[in-house]
């Protein structure tokens, strides 16, 4: 059964990190939905956010994978997972005198933020989950929007997991474990 997964890989902030897992999944032909990645907050560790979907066989295998690469530190797949996601969009939408204020008024529904204003356009920022910015896009799509940033999705599971810091504490003593040991299973804390 395809289903949307949300992959979170922490990884060591090297050059070339991203390019060797995204071809881990270009190789099993999955497509990206939307990709995120960022600083985390242990120095030396980034947190890539991936969506894709598939049968759930066939990421775990991908998943597992991954662990043959050098930088990677952990990965969990999500998809079973209670998660608080969000994406930002930036929209710029064409205005003018006529339809400012019906364009303001929809972006304060959003809870979103203008952002920029020029004589014949803005640039609202919206936030939330993927269907908040889908529904956000619809109704300025008939105003005008000339161009669309969206972030793709960043997750977070809910309530007490180990934190990034227990996990790279777990990362450097890997570094230093003796050849043979393996590598852990997808989802473990090393």
């Amino acid at each position: 059964m395809k289903t949307k997964h949300t992959i979170v890989a922490l990884v060591e902030n090297k050059p070339g990190v991203l390019n060797r897992i995204v071809s881990k999944w270009r190789q099993r032909g999955f497509n990206i939905e939307s990709l995120a990645v960022g600083h985390s907050e242990v120095p030396g560790l980034s947190r890539m956010t991936f969506v894709l979907g598939g049968p759930a066989a066939d990421v775990e295998q991908v998943a597992k994978q991954l662990y043959k690469v050098v930088d990677v530190v952990k990965i969990s797949d999500l998809a079973e997972e209670e998660i608080v996601t969000r994406e930002l969009a930036l929209l710029k939408v064409n205005a003018s005198d006529q339809n400012r204020s019906a364009i303001i008024e929809i972006v304060d529904i959003f809870k979103g933020d203008i952002v920029d204003v020029s004589p014949d356009c803005v640039v609202v920022e919206i936030t939330g989950t993927e269907d908040k910015v889908d529904a956000a896009f619809e109704m300025l799509r008939p105003y005008g929007v000339r161009e669309m940033a969206r972030t793709g999705r960043v997750a977070v599971t809910r309530g007490r997991s180990p934190t990034t810091l227990e996990i790279g504490e777990a990362a450097a003593e890997r570094r230093y474990r003796p050849a043979g040991q393996g590598k852990p299973r997808v989802g473990s804390l090393l």
